[in-house]
């Protein structure tokens, strides 16, 4: 048998976060636990039927079983076009400002590829969704993190970055509204960020995934939306959190000309496409979905605040979310996130995120995700309650 030996960027990786939860979990779960699982942000609802019967018919067409154009149909872009006047008031033009992706993970992890050489500095959030790291490393760039702490509102400090560090950056991942924290930003941070990109020559790549994920009235503003921003950056979306998708793997990019054209060179080397069925069922998604959007949201808000009463009960703190369906809540005193949430694990069978496990300013908190009924979030609250801390 030959040698096998992982390459150099494998090595360097951590453990993917939710990889080792799901470790963790069946452990428990062989155990004949009862497992809550509140860790991974994965809706629990089901795609709405319309979206499914969109794409039941449109499997049945010949047309859409050849290889898909890497850049998507026209349609599919001339949808998220629509989109993006219709709920920014941003005008893009389909062919050369957009690119369909297969879900927005692998977008984020390709762009570094078409623009980091080594050397080249990404900042990055911390805490923050593991890819932006991983895709920095895989293309051999440097990581520099932005700590994102309550004292800041969970915003990046632009003025603390290092001018050696600003000399060699040449892309920066934001994502807002926040994935772990929940945190939200307005059209002021993002003028702030347009300045700084632009004095400093930085690409910026802003994940919009949770955008339509918002209470109380809240309406999260598009990056693109900022003046200036065409020129600096682009944006990723997805499907898969507003119109329960995860498993579809559809979303898209949109921006600045020249970054989606760099984006879309990397993915006619490494994939096909989306089937043109799944775009047919995403432009139905997109279409008249207001109905769908406040009922979403309705559920969300309900859940929302059955957590937050619960937490409150048991003396535990968290800011109630504006936006997303995570909540960012406070390590217990006499623990730290990973203990913390071993403990929910083993004593009450309820698996949580550690906040430590998104990076090290994350440590101090552990997240909850939305994404089971509120009938079992009373439950995980009540075992919480009962065990203690």
């Amino acid at each position: 048998m030959i040698k096998i030996e992982k390459a150099e960027r494998l090595k360097q990786l951590p453990p993917y976060l939710f990889a080792e939860l799901d470790r963790k979990k069946a452990e428990v779960i062989a155990r004949g636990v009862d497992v809550i699982d509140l860790g991974v942000g994965d809706p629990d609802q089901p795609t709405p039927q319309n979206i499914i019967d969109s794409l039941t018919a449109a499997a049945q067409k010949a047309e859409h079983h050849t290889y898909p154009s890497y850049s998507g149909l026209n349609s599919f872009r001339e949808a998220v076009s629509a989109w993006y006047k219709k709920r920014a008031g941003v005008s893009l033009d389909p062919v050369k400002e957009i690119v369909s992706l297969i879900g927005s993970k692998e977008g984020i992890a390709h762009i570094p590829l078409a623009f980091i050489n080594p050397g080249d500095v990404v900042l990055v959030p911390s805490p923050a969704y593991p890819v932006y790291n991983v895709a920095t490393l895989f293309a051999g760039g440097e990581i520099y993190e932005m700590p994102l702490v309550k004292e800041n509102a969970f915003l990046p400090d632009f003025s603390a970055i290092p001018a050696d560090i600003l000399e060699r950056a040449k892309m920066m991942f934001l994502n807002y509204p926040n994935n772990p924290t929940s945190a939200t930003a307005g059209s002021d941070f993002f003028a702030e960020v347009v300045e700084f990109a632009k004095k400093n020559n930085i690409m910026v790549c802003h994940d919009f995934a949770y955008s339509e994920m918002t209470f109380d009235n809240y309406e999260a503003p598009s990056f693109l939306e900022t003046p200036g921003a065409m020129e600096v950056g682009m944006e990723f979306h997805s499907l898969s959190k507003t119109y329960n998708m995860t498993g579809w793997r559809i979303g898209w990019a949109a921006g600045n000309a020249d970054i989606i054209g760099g984006l879309g060179q990397i993915k006619s080397n490494i994939d096909s496409g989306i089937f043109e069925a799944i775009q047919i069922a995403g432009i139905e998604a997109m279409r008249d979905d207001e109905a769908w959007l406040q009922e979403m949201r309705q559920l969300y808000t309900e859940r929302r605040d059955v957590v937050m009463a619960g937490l409150e009960k048991m003396g535990l703190k968290a800011q109630a979310p504006k936006a997303t369906f995570y909540i960012w809540v406070e390590t217990p005193e006499g623990y730290d996130s990973t203990s913390c949430v071993a403990h929910l694990l083993e004593k009450a069978g309820i698996v949580t995120t550690p906040g430590s496990g998104f990076g090290a300013p994350g440590e101090g908190y552990f997240r909850i995700a939305l994404t089971v009924s509120k009938e079992r979030l009373q439950e995980a609250l009540d075992r919480m309650a009962e065990v203690g801390f």
